[in-house]
């Protein structure tokens, strides 16, 4: 969580909103990717931190499916990434803030476990979510 954390950081220096991710292998927790958000940067909608991670591990690992894969995330992903998180088949999920307005993994909506779907990985959320937190909240308090 802490390269996630160091990952948003760097997000919110350039503007934008401070969501960083990190794809490890689960076994020996070694870091594949590093990314951040860039919807502003590249003026694209889909540019969240957990897309670019499955982008870049898929091309990393040279396979869409990363069941042998961590995301680690700073804020709970939403309906988009939480569906790219099914559809890379990862294998576990671990999360900082709970997002009650967008949250896709346990606060508005569970995607990413609903038990219709084909895959569901093991999720953690609340790691580090203090520390996550305080950096949405400042980059906010910013910019009001």
């Amino acid at each position: 969580m802490q390269a996630a954390l160091l990952e948003a950081k760097q997000a919110a220096a350039s503007g934008e909103v401070p969501v960083g991710a990190v794809v490890m292998r689960s076994d020996t927790g070694d870091i594949l990717v590093r990314t951040q958000n860039r919807m502003r940067r590249d003026a694209d909608a889909t540019a969240h931190a957990e897309v670019l991670a499955l982008r870049e591990a898929a091309r990393v690992v040279g396979d869409a499916r990363l069941g042998e894969c961590t995301l680690v995330v700073t804020l709970e992903p939403c309906a988009m990434c939480a569906g790219a998180i099914v559809l890379s088949r990862i294998g576990a999920l671990v999360f900082g803030a709970w997002d009650d307005k967008a949250g896709m993994c346990g606060s508005v909506g569970d995607l990413v476990r609903h038990p219709r779907l084909n895959h569901r990985p093991a999720v953690q959320g609340g790691v580090q979510a203090d520390a996550s937190r305080a950096l949405l909240h400042r980059f906010f308090e910013d910019r009001r």
